[in-house]
């Protein structure tokens, strides 16, 4: 089993002011989901709010292997699962469904959270896949109780999904979040109950089913960060950061309004 880190008073307080920071940049870029925006476009919104309002993006710049990460977001169209570079190129059109990922630092702290945004109408079976995702999600919240262990989230969210005619990414899971982006426990999207480590008070854990219409097999593209459903089906993504308390677990991601 993993050592996680338990945040204290403070700890806590720092997570709060991130995880607010990353659900109100998060907020505002939603409504700019439209036919005809690039992907570059919501990039730019989301580099400008994360700046006013006091942080900078853990994304930008985040090492993996010899590459760094070239944008302060990360925005996922259909089949995209993950990680999708922001381009001028890509113009969004109604139909599409796109995941935004805003992870940010403040004060030494951060703030990690994700949601898909359809463009415009989109077919039932897209409607579907967004809301079993994001009821996913609920269902794996519920499970972050402390005494539980981390395969019960992960039970939860893909007997879910399973049930209803999708898929859970198995290459990509959840994760701690804290001082850095990635902390331990890896908190997969599929797993048996009563299995991984155990959950205790004071976690803060990002916790973020990505779900395939089709297989779960996935693959990176060339860029060597964009990741996509292998059969090129939709993937939907959603994620809150969570802290595990003794009165049950508390979503740390939820915006504050702008004054």
């Amino acid at each position: 089993m993993s050592v996680i880190p338990l945040k204290n008073k403070e700890g806590v307080a720092r997570m709060r002011e991130a995880c607010a920071i990353a659900a109100t940049v998060l907020e505002q870029l939603k409504p700019l989901v439209r036919a005809g925006v690039t992907t570059q476009d919501l990039e730019e919104a989301g580099r400008d709010w994360i700046a006013r309002l006091g942080a900078r993006s853990a994304c930008y710049g985040y090492q993996h292997g010899s590459r760094r990460y070239p944008a302060h977001t990360c925005i996922s169209v259909n089949e995209e699962v993950v990680h999708g570079i922001p381009s001028f190129k890509r113009v969004l059109r109604e139909g599409d469904i796109v995941s935004l990922d805003i992870v940010v630092w403040k004060d030494g702290y951060v703030g990690d959270n994700a949601f898909t945004v359809p463009v415009g109408p989109v077919s039932s079976a897209l409607g579907k896949l967004l809301r079993i995702s994001r009821e996913a999600l609920d269902l794996g919240i519920k499970q972050a109780q402390v005494g539980n262990r981390v395969g019960d989230i992960s039970h939860a969210i893909q007997q879910f999904c399973e049930a209803n005619g999708f898929s859970v990414v198995r290459d990509m899971v959840g994760h701690g979040v804290g001082v850095s982006m990635h902390e331990p426990p890896e908190i997969p999207n599929f797993g048996r109950k009563g299995t991984g480590d155990k959950i205790k008070s004071g976690m803060t854990l990002a916790i973020e089913p990505m779900v395939n219409m089709g297989a779960y097999k996935t693959k990176t593209l060339s860029d060597g960060w964009t990741v996509v459903a292998a059969d090129g089906s939709p993937s939907a993504h959603f994620e809150h950061t969570v802290l595990t308390t003794d009165k049950g677990p508390e979503i740390l991601t939820l915006p504050r309004p702008i004054v």
